[in-house]
């Protein structure tokens, strides 16, 4: 059984192999709420991860530690699980989805850990992990439905209750759901009147269909570019706490989290990856009732991709206004292109890229020009394109 005390004990536990990450005020982001930002990306293994894996296996029995261990992982929890191993000097093998950033894969790999590649997602590297640890004897440290690794994610509660007076509410990322768990059980327990509220993304609905329905439910698939979160069913125990402690569950799609992560490494100067930003982007979309109230949300990992990175960046400057494309239908003669940039760079903005077509368009003479340019915000698209129909330019 999970208890406080449990809680306490994985913080005495934790205290020379976890880094304690204080919050951060969070500005320009949520104007409407007063927002914290807790830091997970910057733990040692870059997520919240290597709390509960760590305490996990330092309850283990010194026959179990001899054994070696295993765990299954889309990247953070096999890190935590490869650095606390490596630690204590057992054997760990790591199963991870082939779909798992290289990043991680790599990191985990750094941390001292054996890999073994799954095709697929989560879910099939979780039936692959079970299959070893039958073969071999190892001990299964589960990412999120066990105990231990639970009350070691609480720790993070019992951080932001210490750090802060008065927080009228704390939201989580959630996947397969240990981390809301931990810390929506600690929370509950110690100062109930918080509001702990879940975040998942529309491609990954595993715990909100759950508790809408009332009953543990498997998705058939997920698609989504946190892939963090990216579980398709969640855990007996952490289900039963979610719904027990956890006061809301919502969802957001794919583009909030890009502008999440956008913002964060905006105003913030923050990396998170998707699960980790997927709470500040339900707070920034205004899925949750937190106007006027002292709000932190985990930030619960860092660990993104490069080149992922970089997509979702583009992704967030398109879904805010901050780039956009037009294509404009001409008359094929001198001199257009020079009028269409006149009047972009009166309106401020700035053209990346030109591109020329010729297709099939209304005039025998006719081409299109594409035009990809850097802007403000919405309003300033609005003001450009007016201004270039005023013109007499068709955009298309």
């Amino acid at each position: 059984m999970l208890t406080l005390d449990k809680v306490f004990d994985a913080q005495t536990v934790l205290k020379n192999i976890i880094r304690e990450t204080n919050l951060v005020r969070a500005h320009g982001i949520a104007p409407k709420c007063e927002l914290y930002l807790k830091p997970e990306n910057l733990q040692f293994t870059g997520s919240f991860k290597i709390r509960g894996a760590a305490y996990k296996i330092a309850m283990l029995s010194p026959e179990e530690k001899k054994n070696g261990v295993i765990a299954c992982s889309a990247g953070n929890h096999a890190q935590g699980v490869a650095l606390a191993a490596t630690k204590n000097g057992i054997k760990s093998l790591i199963c991870l989805p082939d779909t798992a950033p290289i990043s991680k894969i790599e990191a985990t790999k750094g941390f001292g850990a054996e890999v073994c590649l799954v095709e697929g997602c989560y879910d099939d590297a979780y039936r692959r992990a079970l299959e070893l640890r039958d073969e071999k004897g190892y001990t299964f440290v589960h990412p999120f439905d066990d105990e231990n690794v639970i009350a070691g994610q609480g720790t993070i509660a019992l951080e932001i209750l210490n750090d802060i007076d008065n927080i009228d509410a704390i939201v989580v990322p959630v996947g397969g759901g240990g981390l809301i768990s931990g810390i929506a059980y600690t929370v509950k327990q110690i100062r109930p009147s918080v509001k702990v509220y879940g975040v998942q993304v529309t491609g990954a609905p595993s715990m909100f269909n759950s508790v809408k329905n009332g009953q543990i439910e498997c998705l058939s698939s997920v698609s989504t570019i946190a892939d963090g979160i990216a579980v398709k069913q969640p855990g007996e125990n952490t289900y039963s706490l979610v719904s027990e402690y956890v006061d809301e569950l919502v969802l957001v799609s794919d583009d909030e989290v890009a502008s999440a992560i956008l913002a964060l490494i905006e105003k913030q100067k923050m990396v998170a990856e998707g699960a980790g930003a997927a709470a500040v982007a339900a707070v920034m979309s205004g899925k949750l009732d937190v106007d006027g109230k002292r709000v932190v949300a985990v930030v619960s990992g860092g660990n993104i991709d490069v080149t992922s990175l970089s997509r979702v960046i583009d992704r967030g400057l398109l879904n805010s206004g901050r780039s956009t494309s037009l294509l404009i239908e001409l008359i094929d003669k001198p001199g257009q292109l020079k009028e269409i940039s006149r009047i972009i760079a009166d309106c401020g903005g700035n053209v990346t890229g030109v591109h020329y077509e010729k297709g099939a368009t209304e005039s025998v003479n006719g081409c299109y020009l594409r035009i990809n340019m850097e802007t403000r915000d919405f309003d300033h698209v609005e003001l450009i394109t007016r201004s270039l129909r005023e013109a007499d330019f068709k955009l298309v």
